[in-house]
């Protein structure tokens, strides 16, 4: 965190990662001449477990409260999102360990209330190809992936595309012993079946480790068209044992 790009890097076997992570999320738009307002916050826990020294198991658990303002009338509505597990491979190193491969293959599983929006409603995959090279000055991170959804209701299969890619390149620059700044730019494929328009979007942040088993983080994301949301505030906390 607060990067979108995941690194290739592992736990080493035994090894604990803990990451708390909190987003708030701020988008308008006018359809039919109705101005409507969402604010939406996500905190996620995120566990990463070395089961050797090259793969990593890994537990993700979202969760979102929204708020929806039209035409004078709010709605709100919260819950917990899919379950994501994965396992993260670091198959290649390369110059010394300082350029690295990995693989993520992972499922989502149904945990969330499809009908109020938090889930698919049935267990999903995907796979994520990762490449980290690292240098005295800091690192820099390349991803592609790949999810296929599926869907429990009528409605999500027909509105919802199944097929979703994902691009993002990252890099970090090492400021001081204990603070990097970091930045990001991505872009997904649109889930929505009607709308051709693939969200992007370009993050700043910095990343502060006080210790070495603990890092705290800050950064804003912004979208770079209409179908990202305007601005995102992300902060969180990892916790290494």
């Amino acid at each position: 965190m607060p990067l979108v790009t995941d690194d290739t890097g592992t736990q080493g076997k035994g090894g604990l990662q803990v990451e708390l992570g909190m987003e708030r999320q701020r988008a308008n738009a006018d359809a039919e001449g109705v101005a409507t307002k969402t604010t939406a916050w996500a905190p996620a826990t995120t566990l990463t477990y070395g089961l050797a020294d090259k793969i990593d198991l890994v537990a993700g658990m979202p969760y979102t409260w929204r708020k929806v303002e039209a035409g004078g009338t709010s709605t709100t509505g919260d819950g917990i999102g899919d379950l994501s597990l994965q396992l993260k491979w670091r198959f290649l190193e390369l110059q010394e360990g300082k350029l690295n491969l990995a693989l993520k293959p992972g499922i989502t599983l149904p945990t969330g209330k499809d009908g109020n929006g938090f889930g698919t409603g049935r267990r999903s995959g995907g796979m994520l190809l990762a490449a980290t090279h690292k240098g005295a000055l800091g690192a820099v991170h390349v991803n592609l992936g790949y999810t296929r959804n599926e869907y429990r209701l009528e409605a999500d299969r027909i509105a919802s595309k199944n097929d979703i890619w994902h691009a993002s390149i990252a890099g970090e620059l090492n400021m001081a012993t204990e603070l990097r700044a970091v930045a990001d730019i991505g872009v997904d494929t649109n889930k929505d079946k009607d709308n051709d328009i693939n969200p992007a979007y370009l993050l700043g942040g910095i990343i502060y480790s006080p210790s070495g088993c603990i890092d705290l983080d800050f950064g804003v994301k912004g979208g770079l068209n209409a179908a990202q949301p305007a601005t995102s505030l992300l902060a969180g906390v990892t916790m290494h044992f």
